[in-house]
């Protein structure tokens, strides 16, 4: 990318002022120097009270607060303020001299972007130390207008990672004012909760969390609530903005009212499935802001989609608490020990490190896990321990993408962590659940048939009730089957314990459900879920050393089937025998 050295000055005296625009070339284009000037008022502009903004201009809101107006889209590297009109030289050595305050001693502020990476403060090195702060998180560990290509991380190389990435719709913090408090009451049962709003025709649910307080167990059983995933399709966009949204998705684009909010209301933000408006990629997605697609009467995907297996534990009578991804980042193992078992959602797909290093230690002790989803424990992603409620995202490398990230920018801002797949950081989600995500179908969903394994006393418990030749799971909400949207298999080389037993897998997938690309090396026609034989779910279990277990199914869909003839069908009596069986305190025995 080409950068430019833009320079503004103005003469006090004369009233002149000046803009100019030298490129730094990065390639072969012949790109040439301009310059513009004009005359103005003499004489002092502004008083010494009036803000300093990078990238946009001062405003006054209309509740009288402190705001901006007419962003900038674009990166900014090293802004100077000096005292003086600079020669073109100047100018430039300016602008190269990370140091230049020590000098140049009509420096007045230098500011140095590298520093502060992670957070919100920016740095002022310069000798009255302006130090400032970002608003609304702009994008950092950017490449500067000095990058190299040597180096691919920013804390090596923190001098050639001094720009930020501006965009006019970047959104950490709405700021809204409360009309109106809550105080959960002492005794309320830990659960997932909504405050109804309604003004005229219109209905909206503001969802909320009840954990127990912290040390503390009111269940045997946790629900992992996946909000790391649910903040980073939070507000999503992309059905509306892709091109060849109809034709990856395999069905008619339909918008319901949130959709259409979306459309004409685009200050309420973005999902890290977007681009900005300026072509690059959503990097950060908050919670701090409306959100219209984490509550009840939402599309069925992330959390509605989760809210079947919630009305599934409540027609049950399993008594659960519930917990989030948020919780388990803050407060790691410790938090899980207070449960017997762990119940994930239909799509735990986003993970931090300590999440992941979390749920892995809870496992190698005693811990029981039922994943009853699909597509999970896919992406690295950072929580910011600075700003709340915020999640950062950088897709390097591989995977189903729908952007590509930045070369050279494919280390986390928050954490300094290599983004990405986590099985291209060597912990594949096989390692950790005994499956991982091998192709993905939106049209139709298939079933289960039981395999041999299923037969073994180990999985009895998870067959009673079902018949030998019993078709698992041939209906369902999404796609008329519990097979479907994104599904896993196991893969002795990608970390499955060589015990793992596959109790059964899924046929009856479609032409449109397609091999992921991190599991092939090139296209071919036989990539879907007709042709090709390892397009499927497979429903696994395994034990663990501690005396736990782990068993997945393997499919988002599996939760849509719940529901079905009134909870009474054989994957809510399988999902039953599960949750009972871990429940019970006799350990499992490792198999010889």
């Amino acid at each position: 990318e080409t950068g430019y050295l833009v320079s503004g000055s103005w003469d006090a005296k004369t009233g002149e002022i000046c803009v100019c625009q030298e490129p730094i070339p990065y390639n072969h284009e012949n790109l040439k120097t301009a310059s513009a000037a004009r005359q103005a008022e003499p004489g002092i502009i502004t008083g010494p009270d009036s803000p300093l903004m990078f990238a946009a201009f001062p405003a006054v809101l209309s509740n009288g607060k402190p705001g901006s107006r007419n962003h900038y889209n674009g990166k900014i590297d090293r802004p100077r303020l000096t005292a003086g009109v600079l020669s073109a030289a100047a100018r430039s050595a300016l602008a190269w001299d990370a140091q230049p305050h020590e000098r140049n001693k009509q420096v007045i502020g230098a500011w140095d972007f590298s520093r502060d990476i992670g957070g919100a403060a920016i740095s002022d090195l310069g000798p009255n130390r302006l130090h400032g702060q970002t608003v609304n998180l702009p994008s950092r560990g950017c490449k500067g207008f000095n990058w190299s290509g040597a180096e691919q991380n920013w804390n090596h190389a923190p001098q050639e990672y001094g720009a930020i990435h501006f965009h006019d719709d970047d959104l950490y913090d709405a700021g809204w004012e409360a009309d109106f408090e809550y105080a959960v009451p002492d005794n309320l049962r830990s659960g997932v909760y909504a405050v109804r709003l309604k003004a005229g025709g219109d209905e909206w649910y503001v969802t909320f969390f009840v954990r127990p307080p912290r040390g503390t167990a009111t269940a045997k059983l946790a629900f992992l609530v996946s909000t790391a995933t649910y903040m980073a399709y939070s507000n999503y966009h992309w059905m509306m903005h892709e091109r060849y949204c109809e034709v990856a998705e395999v069905f008619w684009t339909t918008l319901d009212k949130g959709d259409v909010f979306l459309q004409e209301h685009n200050e309420v933000g973005l999902s890290t499935y977007d681009h900005h408006s300026d072509g690059s990629g959503v990097r950060y997605a908050s919670r701090l802001r409306p959100v219209l697609n984490m509550a009840p009467k939402t599309p069925l995907w992330s959390f509605n989609a989760d809210s079947h297996i919630l009305g599934w534990l409540a027609n049950q009578g399993i008594e659960f608490d519930v917990i989030t991804d948020e919780d388990l980042h803050e407060e790691g193992v410790a938090l899980l020990d207070n449960y017997q078992a762990v119940l994930t959602g239909t799509h735990p797909e986003y993970y931090t490190t300590p999440m992941w290093d979390g749920l892995r230690a809870y496992l190698a002790r005693k811990g029981r896990l039922a994943y009853l989803g699909g597509n999970g424990f896919l992406w690295r992603c950072a929580l910011s321990s600075e700003m709340p409620g915020i999640l950062e995202l950088r897709r390097a490398e591989d995977g189903i993408r729908y952007r590509d990230e930045e070369p050279g920018e494919y280390y986390l801002e928050f954490t300094g962590e290599y983004g990405g797949l986590w099985r291209r950081l060597g912990m594949a989600p096989q390692a950790l659940v005994g499956v991982g995500t091998y192709a993905v179908g939106f049209d139709e969903s298939g079933y289960y048939k039981r395999r041999e394994a299923s037969f073994d006393p180990r999985a009895a418990f998870i067959f009673e009730g079902i018949g030998e030749d019993e078709i698992i799971g041939d209906f369902g909400i999404l796609g008329n089957g519990a097979s479907g949207s994104e599904i896993d298999i196991v893969d002795p080389m990608l970390g499955t314990p060589t015990h793992t037993m596959v109790v059964a897998s899924s046929e009856g997938h479609s032409a449109n459900t397609l091999i992921v690309p991190d599991e092939i090396g090139f296209h071919h026609s036989a990539m879907d879920g007709i042709q090709h034989p390892d397009v499927r779910a497979d429903m696994t279990f395994f034990e663990t050393p501690g005396g736990g277990g782990v068993f997945s199914v393997g499919s988002i869909a599996w939760g849509a089937s719940l529901p079905h003839n009134g909870y009474d069908n054989n994957v809510s009596r399988i999902s039953a025998n599960v949750i009972r069986r871990f429940l019970d305190d006799a350990p499992f025995d490792m198999p010889e």
